[in-house]
């Protein structure tokens, strides 16, 4: 862990607005916390921001799934796991290896990716039924995108735009697209908690940064659950596409 986690007021204060917006994405627009995970990386050491970052996400991920809990569609996140799986592991060996250079290229330039083939598919033609029975090829684009989601959000908590993109290209209505996303997430994300902390990303000093910031989550998410009702379909899915770039862009270019 670095050796300090101390910022200056105007740093707590960007922390702080990024943890706000946190909370907006669990509830309104998903993916729109990479910002937050780029002010975090600004902010902070680029290895200790994902440590500190983690337990405000849980906690972004609790008050979702209170909000959204009963729109959750739990065959797709089954068929996601075990794949998710495999990519938090892969995620693990990579981030104890691998430099913050190479970590944020190559996470930008999976965003990037996610977003133009979602783009391209939507207007090839139109998305499948989440409630209908699952193909071979379902399968194997789960498979692909649990694994690319479990590597991103092992590595800088930002699985967010990837699992957004899966969602979109399978054809999830807002509330739909909300309550699966946020049991997914609160799963995975307790999961990686062992990993961060055996890899010295979660200590004693984190956790209390995390106390001062949590807080913030709150107010964000009541925001979030205020605005959603108000976005409709089209817009939402501009938005997370938008969202999903943009942290993109901020990853390769910082």
């Amino acid at each position: 862990m670095h050796e300090t986690l101390g910022t200056t007021p105007w740093g707590f204060a960007a922390l702080a607005a990024a943890a706000l917006l946190v909370g907006f994405s669990k509830t309104a627009v998903s993916g729109a916390n990479t910002v937050s995970l780029a002010i975090f990386a600004a902010v902070l050491p680029a290895r200790a921001s994902t440590g500190v970052l983690l337990p405000i996400l849980i906690f972004g991920d609790i008050l979702a799934v209170l909000t959204y809990r009963r729109h959750a569609h739990w065959p797709t996140l089954w068929r996601l796991f075990p794949a998710v799986a495999a990519g938090v592991v892969a995620g693990t060996a990579f981030l104890a290896l691998a430099g913050d250079g190479a970590v944020r290229t190559s996470i930008g330039a999976i965003l990037l990716l996610m977003a133009g083939v979602t783009v391209w598919r939507r207007r090839r033609s139109q998305a499948p039924e989440p409630e209908r029975a699952a193909t071979r090829a379902d399968r194997a684009k789960a498979g692909s995108y649990g694994v690319l989601g479990g590597f991103t959000t092992m590595v800088a908590n930002a699985g967010g735009p990837v699992m957004s993109m899966y969602l979109l290209s399978a054809g999830f209505r807002k509330l739909g697209f909300l309550g699966t996303s946020a049991w997914f997430f609160l799963i995975v994300n307790s999961a990686k908690v062992p990993f961060s902390v055996g890899l010295g990303l979660i200590d004693g000093r984190s956790l209390l940064l995390d106390a001062a910031l949590v807080a913030f989550v709150v107010p964000g998410a009541l925001l979030g659950r205020a605005c959603v009702d108000r976005i409709d379909q089209r817009l939402f899915e501009q938005l997370v596409i938008a969202a999903t770039v943009l942290g993109g862009l901020q990853l390769l270019l910082r």
